[in-house]
């Protein structure tokens, strides 16, 4: 699914006051990690991921490696936290036409 510059700009701004759901902890991104994100997805279609790195490479890395396995769309990234879109079966998030 690819998103047109207006869905992304409207799920900016549904995400704006959601606090980060998933937090990564001292051993980084494990499959646990991976499936609280997914789980997270399912249930909400927008959430955000913090990933407390100060190395940029890492952080790049860990963030490719989160869209990679969840399969979701990358809305934006804002220092450490990462938005993440999935659409789920209920579609609860009405997106806007293109």
């Amino acid at each position: 699914m690819k998103l047109t510059n207006k869905q992304t700009q409207f799920l900016k701004a549904q995400a704006h006051n959601l606090k980060p759901l998933v937090q990564l902890g001292n051993n980084g991104l494990t499959e646990g990690v991976v499936a609280e994100i997914e789980f997270a997805l399912g249930h909400h279609e927008l959430i955000k991921v913090k990933v407390p790195t100060d190395n940029r490479d890492e952080k790049q890395l860990i963030m490719d490696a989160i869209i990679r396995e969840t399969q979701a769309i990358k809305v934006q990234t804002i220092g450490h936290t990462l938005v993440l879109y999935k659409q789920s079966d209920d579609k609860k998030i009405k997106l806007p036409k293109a």
